[in-house]
């Protein structure tokens, strides 16, 4: 192999914000490999994000063509050790060339002092593994009636999405709660190539949006009695694999549309955007995702893919509210010469931010864009796996929103823990992850 492909991992004390630094983590070839190597050991630093390493590869034409019958990723196999917590094993983590992978380690404390592991094995891709076509649905769903109380009056992006690791009627599969950004991204770099056109990449991540939006807004799975709101069977839904990695050309994507959904023009809902491969499964007046990254790498806009194949009477919608956000984007970037509320508003969340994040300097709350909230924003950035700029864009500002919600939260249960007299040794870099109790995925 003589391509590369490179990996950061970033580990959590659970799914909330709170880093775990010093965390021993190996990184070795898959056992399925052949030749496997030492590992790499690595360390997580204050932020619980360890260096970015270049990987091994296979050629970036097995992800191109639709023909290769070759594996166009590498496998590696991640093991995280931190004391106070239980040993992850990540099984599978997939390395394309060309990309980065991101890798977040949610730890589990360990409630005991035996050794305690969790093993999780990400599933192949979706064009590569295999997995059962897309059930044919009707793109127009009826919706809850109106004495149940659940018909929004529009669209609105959810802060968590409850994820059934199954089919719809098997009872014994797990429930995951999970960020809604966080499983865009995860179906997306499920269900296509990271390699692929950003044009075929946005097209498809549109429809991954779309369609799941429908499922959220029609009540599809509660209005049946369910517990949850879609389901990781792609004979129903999207391919979903708790706990994999992810990939930077596709989160950066995903943070800038992630509420942008397709419609029928003079309809309400979001459009079921239903889709197949294009090359086990044809799928007439669906998208083809193979097809999508043919005409998204002769240059194709994304909008244009998308009429390509649904017709030209679709149109692109914005949702006027996403869920869990204390305030909603200002409709205009935030950078230097900026003033105003929007603006103080930033500094005061970065302020809170910084707390549990000390790389990220504090700032004076007077409502003024000036160079300091220009680095304290780029610190942020950095951190957060967002490109570096300065400048608090929809998505930027969308992430300082879920980190601020993330760390107060936190905050407020410490206080509550507090008011019925527990002791709670001072939070440092060195403690967070023993003193902050864990969040599971798990509903």
């Amino acid at each position: 192999m003589a391509d590369k492909g490179s990996l950061k991992i970033q580990c959590f004390n659970g799914d909330n914000y709170i880093p775990v630094d010093g965390a021993k983590i190996y990184v070795k070839e898959s056992n399925r490999m052949e030749n496997a190597t030492v590992p790499i050991q690595l360390t997580t630093n204050t932020i619980g994000l360890t260096d970015k390493i270049d990987l091994s590869a296979p050629p970036i034409e097995y992800s191109l063509d639709e023909n290769s019958t070759k594996l166009p990723y590498s496998l590696y196999d991640i093991t995280v050790q931190r004391e106070g917590f239980q040993t992850l094993i990540i099984i599978g983590c997939q390395i394309f060339p060309d990309q980065v992978a991101y890798q977040r380690c949610n730890l589990i404390e360990s409630r005991s002092n035996s050794r305690q592991e969790r093993v999780i094995e990400i599933q192949p891709n979706r064009l590569n593994g295999n997995f059962p076509p897309k059930i044919p649905e009707e793109e127009n769903k009826p919706l809850p009636p109106p004495t149940s109380g659940v018909v929004l009056a529009q669209p609105v992006v959810p802060e968590y999405i409850v994820v059934h690791q199954g089919t719809p009627n098997d009872t014994s599969a797990p429930n995951y709660k999970v960020p809604f950004k966080e499983y865009i991204k995860n179906v997306a770099s499920c269900e296509i190539y990271s390699t692929w056109s950003e044009n075929a990449i946005r097209a498809n991540i549109f429809c991954i949006i779309s369609f799941t939006l429908n499922r959220i807004y029609t009540e599809w799975y509660r209005g049946k009695g369910k517990n949850f709101d879609v389901t990781s069977s792609t004979a129903y839904d999207h391919a979903f694999s708790y706990g994999r990695n992810i990939y930077d050309s596709i989160s950066v994507v995903v943070d800038e549309i992630f509420s942008t959904y397709v419609k029928r023009i003079g309809k309400k809902q979001p459009l079921l955007t239903q889709y197949c491969d294009g090359k086990k499964v044809n799928c007439p007046q669906w998208l083809s995702q193979w097809g999508s990254q043919g005409l998204g790498s002769k240059g194709m806009p994304p909008f244009e893919i998308l009429k390509y194949y649904y017709g030209n009477d679709i149109e692109l919608e914005t949702a006027e509210k996403v869920q869990g956000s204390p305030k909603s984007y200002p409709d205009y970037d935030l950078t230097i010469g900026s003033s105003g509320e929007p603006v103080k508003t930033i500094q005061n969340q970065l302020n809170r931010i910084s707390r549990n994040y000390p790389l990220i300097p504090k700032v004076a709350e007077d409502g003024v864009f000036g160079s300091k909230t220009v680095d304290a924003v780029k610190v942020f950035q950095q951190v957060f796996n967002l490109p570096q700029t300065g400048v608090v864009d929809y998505s930027t500002w969308y992430k300082i929103s879920d980190v601020y919600v993330g760390v107060t939260k936190i905050a407020e249960l410490r206080g509550s823990i507090d008011k019925e007299r527990i002791f709670i040794p001072p939070i440092t870099l060195e403690s967070y992850s023993k003193n902050i109790p864990n969040f599971s995925y798990f509903e």
